[in-house]
């Protein structure tokens, strides 16, 4: 069993050099998008399985991070909701139903779009970038397979090559893991564009559990060189980080 971990554990390893390879491909959509997003645009992910759910994850995770409205950020994945937990077959086949899942959201060219699929062929994913380039909808793609229908569909494809899966084509491992890395740097470079990091702290995070209001009250305290218990006072009645630092400010 230690040689079974240790060689998977080599073979992740690889994961984050294919990533790097492709930061001058996530550069150039993430400065395309964040114009799109400065002035009003959302993020659409876009794709079946789990790269659906990679997807939906890290945008779950923008609103209490980054305290984001739930609608800037969007994750769809074939199969509706439901897919989430179980898979239905035969979702990620249907060309047209990806498009009509976008337009549930009124997606338009204000808008961006990624399309997430490990292998860059799933028609579901294809079929949404097709109809959003004829849209004038920005488009990217997150794919292991640089010569994929996908890579040549999305304005800009993002193709870290990981190379054989450990479990021969189980694409939640190394290309799973590569499309985390790539929805990490596109989602968290974008929201400090945005604005809402300062330095290196989450500022504008939602206080939504008992962690994060001493997370935020550490914030604070440490920012403006002041006691916890102030800290503290002036988090929770001005709600934010970031409210709190501004407030104290003006005094």
């Amino acid at each position: 069993m230690h040689q079974l971990l240790t060689n998977i554990n080599l073979e992740d390893q690889t994961v984050p050099q294919a990533v790097e390879k492709s930061i001058p491909q996530i550069e150039a959509f993430v400065t395309a998008a964040l114009k799109k997003m400065k002035v009003g645009g959302r993020l659409f992910y876009i794709g079946a399985g789990t790269s659906g759910r990679l997807g939906i994850v890290d945008a779950s995770e923008c609103p209490p991070t980054f305290g984001v409205d739930y609608g800037l950020v969007v994750g769809i994945i074939a199969g509706g909701d439901s897919a989430i937990r179980k898979a239905v077959e035969f979702a990620e086949d249907d060309t047209e139903q990806g498009w009509k899942d976008l337009m549930e959201f009124d997606i338009n060219e204000n808008d961006s779009l990624v399309g997430i699929a490990a292998s860059g062929s799933t028609p579901y994913v294809i079929g949404a970038l097709q109809k959003a380039n004829k849209n004038a909808i920005l488009t990217a793609g997150i794919t292991s397979n640089r010569n994929s229908a996908l890579a040549e569909t999305a304005q800009y494809p993002i193709t870290p090559i990981v190379g054989p899966e450990f479990v021969t084509g189980s694409t939640r491992m190394k290309s799973g893991t590569a499309q985390k890395l790539v929805l990490n740097m596109i989602s968290t470079s974008l929201m400090i564009g945005l604005g809402r990091v300062k330095g290196n702290k989450m500022v504008d995070m939602q206080l939504s559990n008992n962690k994060l209001v001493d997370r935020g009250t550490n914030m604070v305290m440490d920012t403006l060189g002041i006691s916890y218990d102030e800290a503290n006072k002036l988090l929770t009645t001005h709600g934010s980080v970031r409210m709190a630092i501004e407030a104290y400010s003006k005094k």
